[in-house]
This record gives C-alpha cells, sequence and structure tokens, in this order.
C-alpha cells in the first residue's frame, strides 16, 4: 500500500468520523444528559417530577452533572425541559375603550414591550401570561385614563404611557414578566356620529377662512385699485387745469412775430381741411365760366 493509498484512507475515515460519528456521539452525550447547549437570549427549566431542578440561562455549554447533579442522567427521560425565548416582544391594543371626563367615547391605541424576567414563574404561575398581561395592560389603561380631560387626553400622551407603566408593572412581574416601554400611541374618538360632526365643524371653518381670505384679498385690491384711480384722476385734474396756461404762453411767444403766426394758422387751417371728410375741387386760375358750373351744379354739372 502506497503512502498516497494510506493519505486518502486516513482522510475518507476522518471525514466520516467528523460528519456522522461525532454528531452521532454527541447526540448521544445530549440524551444522557452529560451536557446541554443553550443559546443566546434563550433559557432551558429542567423539571423533574414536579420539582425545577434548575434553570440555565446563561448562554455557552453546560455540563449538567455539575449543574443538576446526578439527576442529570435521568432528567431528559423521565422529566422534561422547558426552552424559553427571552428575547424582547412587543405587543399592541388597539382602540382600548375609555370615557374622557366630558363623557366623550375614546379609543385608546397602546403600545408595550415585554420579556421574561423570571422563568419558573412564567411557567408555573400564570397558564397563559402574555394573554393576562395583555389584560392587565387593557385594565389599567381604562382604569387610569378613564374620566381624564378631553384637552388632556389629546396631548399629554408620554404622561399617560408612564401612568399605564406605573400601574401595570408590579402585577406583571409575578407572573415571570417585565414591562419595558409602554407608549400610547393613538387617541381617537369611537363614536362614528361624533366623528362625521367634528369632521363637518372642521370643514365649515375651512370654508369660513377660506372665504375670509379671498374677501379680504378683493378688499386690499379694491383700495389699491380705488387708490390708483384716485391719484390718476388727480394727476390728470392737474395737467388739464395747467394746459390753458402752457398754450397760452406758446400762443402769446408765436404772436410776437407775426409771420411765424400767420404760417402756423395757415397750417392748422390746411391741417383741419384735410382732416375733414369735405370733397375739395381744385379750380385753375382764369376758367372761365368752369368756376360757375362748378358752384351752381358740382361734380354733377360737368357730366
Amino acid at each position: 500500500m502506497t503512502e498516497l493509498t494510506r493519505f486518502l484512507i486516513a482522510a475518507g475515515a476522518t471525514l466520516v468520523g467528523m460528519g456522522i460519528l461525532v454528531p452521532v456521539v454527541l447526540g448521544i452525550a445530549r440524551l444522557a444528559g452529560l451536557y446541554a447547549v443553550v443559546e443566546e437570549r434563550s433559557c432551558r427549566v429542567y423539571v423533574l417530577f414536579g420539582k425545577v431542578l434548575g434553570v440555565l440561562d446563561e448562554p455557552g455549554l453546560h455540563f449538567l452533572l455539575a449543574k443538576l447533579g446526578p439527576a442529570a442522567l435521568v432528567v431528559n427521560w423521565l422529566g422534561r425541559c422547558y426552552v424559553l425565548d427571552m428575547r424582547l416582544d412587543q405587543e399592541y391594543l388597539r382602540s382600548t375603550p375609555v370615557n374622557s371626563e366630558e363623557g366623550a367615547p375614546m379609543g385608546i391605541g397602546i403600545w408595550y414591550e415585554m420579556f421574561i424576567g423570571d422563568p419558573v414563574s412564567y411557567l408555573f404561575k400564570n397558564a397563559d401570561p402574555r394573554g393576562s398581561l395583555a389584560a392587565n395592560v387593557g385594565s389599567a389603561t381604562i382604569r387610569s385614563l378613564s374620566n381624564m380631560k378631553l384637552a388632556a387626553m389629546l396631548e399629554t400622551r408620554h404622561t399617560m404611557s408612564q401612568t399605564v407603566r406605573s400601574e401595570v408593572s408590579p402585577k406583571s412581574q409575578e407572573w415571570g414578566y417585565k414591562l419595558g416601554s409602554v407608549y400610547i400611541r393613538k387617541v381617537h374618538f369611537r363614536d362614528v356620529g361624533m366623528i362625521k360632526g367634528i369632521e363637518a365643524k372642521v370643514v365649515n371653518r375651512l370654508r369660513q377662512v377660506t372665504s375670509a381670505i379671498k374677501q379680504d384679498g378683493a378688499n386690499q385690491v379694491s383700495i389699491i385699485t380705488s387708490t390708483a384711480e384716485r391719484q390718476a384722476a388727480i394727476e390728470f385734474s392737474k395737467a388739464a387745469a395747467m394746459r390753458p396756461q402752457i398754450v397760452g404762453d406758446a400762443l402769446q411767444r408765436i404772436a410776437q412775430d407775426p409771420d411765424i403766426a400767420r404760417a402756423m394758422f395757415e397750417i392748422l387751417e390746411t391741417q383741419r381741411l384735410l382732416d375733414g371728410k369735405a370733397e375739395i375741387t381744385i379750380v385753375p386760375q382764369r376758367s372761365g365760366v368752369l368756376g360757375d358750373l362748378l358752384v351752381s351744379g358740382g361734380p354733377a354739372g360737368l357730366k
């Protein structure tokens, strides 16, 4: 047998031993109660003949003979091992009914955290500790938050959360639960008619505010427009009052030179004739009876 063959046989035997024999041996050792492995945030409670032998809540490898004594060899066969989840858990109770001091039917949505603090009490002091804790939180919410003023109920959620937590914590510890954070997440009205009435009032108020804003804007525009028109009218009046003086001063300066005055008036007369709609017939000088015919019959007299 060559060296390579011996190496391959040894490697194969090692793989078979590590993959099959070692898990089998370790499984038999666990069933025999020689050791146990506790995972992170978990707990093992060993019970034999109705008696709690030991609680393993530290993660890692534990030798049961050192922890439980000789009973470790039979606890897996004649007793029972409870594996508990010690991680933080959450719960949300929706719309817990509460009445305000004014008699308004309110609903409280409360969120809380809990985890197992005493594994033995959790297992044996209450058949349903999670349900009992939820009922306790609901009853504490009703007991401590009822008859509060509506304004305080809608505004002081942090104070209400602390009040509910202080009411629940002592009782929950008796069942092995430890209560973590408690927070009032939602406060709402439960009566449909009241909700619709509030919605109608809010809508009407929004309409009133919108109308007031529109009316105020229209009033401001009217004030600005009237002010501008008044200032424009004042300026036009000043211009109309100053126009005769300006025209008179100009005519006075023009009248100082007779040639300029005569030329200006001729230009103005010619401009008025051009702007008018009358027909103008130009007759050459020394036309004889042509002028009389035009005057007597107009253009039709020439036809």
